[in-house]
């Protein structure tokens, strides 16, 4: 078996060149962050944040000069080389690993504990230029950065290019933990946080500092911390900048096209397009214009890549990492109420949507305003709860949050996930693959827990999202699941499509909904046959199906749910 070259969880430049892992290179972005002084980057978790910062640290650090064409042949960079390579010292932080604390004391012993070693590492790297300089005191970050930043300016030794990875880990723990005072202090007056960035701002503006690197999640702390960090610019929207971090569509094919070559060779042509259906349909969705590009979240990719590779070319049973999933108490933090959270949600799984003012998507904006009520959808955006579908209109980007939304809309109006409910259906499945009894085990003991009035609520994106989150709960090890998927003649409102590898490779459901509310439920139900529009509609997404590929056996249904009257289930 060919040796596994995945990077999952590498975020080392030096191993990812060192050890020949696959590289989606990303450094024809550096020139253009050399306009920049403060540049701030943000990115949802997982989008390769650390990765870009230790490119970058590779790139201007002088101390490797000598490796540049070991480290950077091949790249981008590295045959369009900036003059400024490899003429900086480097101080790399890391907040991500800061430890929390309950009181200002011990955050402030935990940020010094961790931030005292990126300063001496750098005058240890250059002990060269630094000679007998010696820290006068090793006890705070901010003022050894100082000592250090001091000795340079005043000996003409090269600037200091400055890269804080994750700048806003440790307070966004803060506020998920409803530690609101606490994160109040350590973002306003004299602050051992506005100190640190103080300091920087004071070495950028005398010429000491070449750049600060920021990358992060949140732009609430660098509006909180004010004066103290005045001079950031925020990266993040600007169109040469949308693609830096995950992946393009054309860079996920080319990636798709390594794994199949190394770990799978010889496959078709048909496989290629197998598996990058089952991509799209899993992890695509993630958009940072309004008119920007589709994007990947690359730690999601790389682990199923990975997967993929150690499981000999075969599709892995599971197909999201779980560590990666977001953290729900960030919705529980935002909303603050459960009739807020309910609200929320309800917008999000039955209307399918969030509308938003685009202003205030690049606008600087604070702790209180994030967590007003109208400010919701701008929040779960730089979370990655929620991502742009147009200028006006937000939504989910991908099956892996349509699954998290409905799990805690579920949580929130007590419905029972008791596996008794569901699991002997699911068993019988296995056997006879009749999906009829799917439809009504989901209306009788998933819809059947809900309150009357639910009903003249709910909708056809409801109906969805709850049904494919119940029957992936089951079905995931032998199905992968699409929703509202495109095709030529329209969106699918959701198929279910058989692994390859199992035993339910080619076998293809497509699924077409219809919701009716109690006015017209009788009608609807004294119906011995679908509605021929319905009909035409259904099979003209499995024929779409059936041109991609030819090998499936598909099979199409039309399923109306008929408020909490009844349902109806045709194979047509």
């Amino acid at each position: 078996m060919a040796r596994i070259t995945i990077p999952y969880a590498v975020a080392d430049f030096v191993e990812m060149r060192e050890r020949n892992f696959y590289y989606v290179d990303k450094t024809d972005f550096i020139p253009g962050l050399e306009d920049y002084k403060a540049p701030v980057f943000l990115r949802p978790r997982r989008f390769g944040k650390s990765l870009f910062i230790s490119t970058l640290a590779c790139y201007y650090d002088r101390t490797k000069a000598d490796r540049f064409e070991e480290l950077f042949g091949g790249t981008w960079i590295g045959e369009h080389p900036t003059e400024e390579h490899n003429r900086y010292m480097i101080v790399r932080y890391d907040f991500s690993k800061m430890v929390m604390a309950d009181d200002m004391e011990g955050l402030e012993r935990n940020f010094n504990d961790l931030n005292r070693s990126p300063v001496e590492i750098m005058v240890t790297h250059n002990r060269d230029l630094f000679k007998d300089f010696q820290f006068s005191s090793k006890k705070e970050a901010s003022k050894m950065l100082e000592e250090a930043l001091g000795y340079a300016r005043e000996h003409g030794l090269p600037k200091v290019y400055v890269l804080i990875d994750e700048y806003d880990n440790f307070t966004n723990q803060l506020l998920t933990a409803y530690k609101d005072p606490l994160y109040e202090q350590v973002t306003t007056k004299d602050s051992f946080l506005r100190t640190f960035f103080k300091v920087i701002k004071a070495g950028i503006g005398e010429g000491t500092i070449r750049t600060c690197f920021c990358t992060g999640v949140l732009p609430v702390i660098m509006d909180d911390l004010t004066s103290g960090y005045n001079i950031a610019e925020i990266l993040t929207f600007k169109p040469v900048f949308l693609n830096m971090l995950g992946f393009t569509y054309e860079e996920t094919k080319t990636y798709l096209r390594y794994v199949l070559d190394k770990y799978a060779p010889g496959a078709s042509e048909e496989r290629f397009e197998e598996i990058w259906q089952l991509i799209v349909n899993n992890y695509d969705g993630y958009r940072f214009s309004p008119v920007g590009e589709r994007l990947f979240n690359s730690t999601i990719l790389t682990y199923f890549f990975k997967k993929f590779a150690a499981n000999a070319g075969s599709i892995p049973s599971e197909l999201i990492d779980e560590n990666l999933r977001t953290d729900i108490n960030w919705i529980r933090r935002l909303t603050l109420s459960q009739n807020n959270a309910k609200e929320m949600l309800d917008a999000l799984v039955i209307g399918g949507e969030l509308s938003y003012n685009v202003r205030d998507l690049s606008g600087k904006f604070n702790k209180k305003k994030f967590f007003e009520k109208e400010f919701y959808p701008v929040s779960l955006f730089y979370l990655g709860m929620t991502t742009l579908k147009s200028a006006y209109r937000m939504v989910l980007p991908n099956m892996t949050m349509r699954s998290i939304y409905m799990d805690y809309y579920n949580q929130l109006n007590k419905i029972e996930g008791n596996a008794s409910r569901y699991v002997p259906v699911y068993e019988l499945y296995d056997s006879n693959r009749s999906f009829e009894p799917l439809v009504q085990n989901y209306f009788e003991q998933y819809l059947g827990q809900f309150p009357a009035q639910v009903f003249d609520k709910i909708n056809e994106n409801f109906i969805r999202c709850s049904f494919y989150e119940l029957v992936s709960r089951y079905l995931s090890h032998c199905y992968t699941f699409a929703i509202e998927q495109n095709n030529s003649v329209g969106r699918s409102d959701f198929e279910m499509i058989g692994i390859p590898g199992t035993d339910y490779y080619t076998d293809d459901r497509v699924v077409e909904f219809k919701y009716y509310r109690s006015k017209d439920a009788d009608r609807m139900l004294a119906l011995t046959e679908p509605l021929v529009e319905h009909v035409e509609q259904v099979k003209g997404y499995a024929a779409d199906t059936k041109r991609k590929f030819p090998n499936y056996h598909v099979r199409s249904y039309i399923v109306y749910i008929c408020a909490n009257k009844g349902w109806k289930c045709w194979e047509v």
